[in-house]
């Protein structure tokens, strides 16, 4: 059980604490976590950057992004003047390494006086090309501490292809052992992905469903209403794939895929999802012409105002080749899933926001009803909304009221915001948690990093390689390319999307 009388003292140092992950993100999750109770009696939190600033201005600084960001709304005065006092900032350029030097007495300083089970995690809210060089840093003024004291949290990208996510873990763990690195995937703390594991294990009608013989195909949606925003620079080298389907995706792909772990230690949930990933079915040539779509979004119109196409964005080049939308199908080449497609896709400038996990169940082997019954007719699916709303809904067939019997399907819901009265932790909350109480199961593991990049460099490299001419393929507002469809069209099935709360 998660409680913050399991947390020894802990020293939270924020590398790139002016930035926007902090204020949007961390700093907000670390006070929700003050306020609800679950951070440790003793704990010190040390933004730092290049600014020069001082304890106060760095305060106000992520006061702002908390009442602007939290999930809690604007503080209240007695929760944050508790909590600021825990707040102190510390400017560290990794071009002047002496700067460490003073974090290094900061540090000791608080550590002497929390005692000696102070535990120190370093979270490196930055740009992916200052992690080694930080990494680095903390080496050379002995701040990489012991497995047990001292953890390193990195954010995604891990690597933008496979040599360089090799390259990026052999740095890491020549400077810290595995145990102490924490490669974060905010999707893998949203309170749905978590409940997939409870849902699939803790019930024992699902298990003898969960295989090829009752399962026809899996969909997972990641679809996104806005375009890339300020992020053009960033996003124009990663693109869909990196950005999303190398990371997010397949790890919902682990959870749904994976074996029954023997029990629920980090390791063995980590073990089982790596399995996933080594039995998928490699890509070549053939597969990646007929199981893989790209598309790039044109301008168009969302909710009234017209937005501007992917190639007129702030920072993007005039000729990018850049996805912003990619649809593959998968296999999983074991006995459980033999033949089954995943087929899953992921884009920006779509119809809605959403995020789906949908497990289509295998028609019944003999129809008894009559034809006039069954006009509306479907197969049963178990549907997983991450979000915009939280539930998992299993749909079947119903007789409708009335003396004629006549079938349609209705859904059976559980419902966070109808079961639960407490609200949901984000997903930051989550995690952060896991770490001070060193629990990885929600964090991947080096090998799992690296099997994700090998499965899809070949599509990667062909997709780069070879420059779209159709780009772009797809209007705004729309669910992306006509070749999406027609993907998933061949094997008889359809993208399955929830309908908005305010459509009929």
């Amino acid at each position: 059980m998660k409680t913050s009388q399991c947390l020894n003292p802990t020293i939270f140092v924020i590398f790139g604490g002016t930035g926007d992950l902090n204020m949007r993100k961390l700093a907000p999750a670390l006070y929700n976590l003050q306020a609800d109770g679950f951070m440790p009696k003793d704990y010190a939190i040390i933004g730092t950057a290049r600014s020069k600033l001082t304890d106060a201005q760095f305060r106000d600084t992520i006061q702002a992004g908390v009442n602007q960001f939290s999930r809690s709304g604007k503080v209240k005065k007695e929760k944050w003047d508790k909590f600021a006092e825990h707040v102190s900032y510390n400017a560290v350029d990794v071009s002047a390494p002496d700067t460490f030097a003073v974090l290094k007495t900061n540090i000791e300083k608080i550590k002497a006086e929390f005692g000696p089970k102070t535990q120190v995690i370093y979270y490196l809210a930055v740009a992916p090309n200052l992690f080694p060089l930080i990494a680095q840093c903390l080496e050379k003024y002995d701040l990489a501490g012991d497995e047990e004291s001292c953890r390193i949290v990195i954010e995604k990208p891990f690597g933008r292809d496979l040599e360089t996510a090799k390259a990026l873990n052999k740095l890491l763990t020549g400077i810290f052992t595995e145990k102490q690195i924490y490669r974060i995937d905010h999707y893998l703390g949203k309170e749905t992905v978590q409940n997939i594991m409870a849902f699939r294990f803790a019930n024992s009608f699902l298990e003898p469903l969960w295989n090829r013989t009752y399962i026809d195909h899996v969909q997972i949606s990641v679809t996104e209403q806005l375009g890339v925003g300020d992020r053009g620079g960033y996003y124009d080298g990663a693109g869909a794939m990196r950005d999303m389907i190398q990371n997010h995706i397949l790890q919902l792909l682990c959870l749904i895929g994976m074996e029954t772990p023997i029990n629920f230690e980090a390791d063995e949930i980590r073990n089982k999802k790596v399995d996933v990933l080594k039995a998928m079915r490699p890509f070549g040539p053939e597969d990646i012409r007929f199981s893989t779509v790209r598309g790039q979004y044109s301008k168009g119109w969302v909710e009234g105002k017209e937005v501007p196409g992917y190639r007129s964005e702030k920072d993007v080049a005039a000729d990018s080749n850049t996805e912003t939308f990619a649809a593959i199908k998968f296999f999983v080449d074991n006995w459980r899933w033999q033949g089954i497609p995943f087929y899953v896709r992921t884009g920006k400038r779509l119809y809605q926001t959403s995020s789906l996990i949908s497990i289509q169940f295998k028609d019944v082997p003999h129809q008894v009803f009559p034809a006039g019954v069954t006009e509306h007719w479907q197969q049963n699916r178990l549907i997983i909304s991450i979000q915009p709303e939280m539930s998992i809904r299993l749909q079947v067939q119903a007789k409708r009221p009335g003396l004629d019997m006549v079938l349609n399907p209705v859904d059976m819901v559980f419902d966070y915001k109808g079961t639960y009265s407490a609200q949901a932790p984000e997903a930051y909350e989550t995690l952060l948690l896991d770490v001070m109480l060193a629990d990885q199961t929600q964090f991947m593991r080096a090998d799992q990093v690296e099997s994700a990049w090998e499965l899809l460099m070949p599509v990667v490299n062909a997709w780069e390689t070879k420059k779209s001419l159709s780009f772009p393929n797809y209007h705004a507002d729309s669910w992306g390319p006509e070749d999406a469809e027609a993907l998933i069209a061949r094997d008889g099935f359809h993208w399955f999307t929830l309908p908005l709360k305010n459509e009929d």
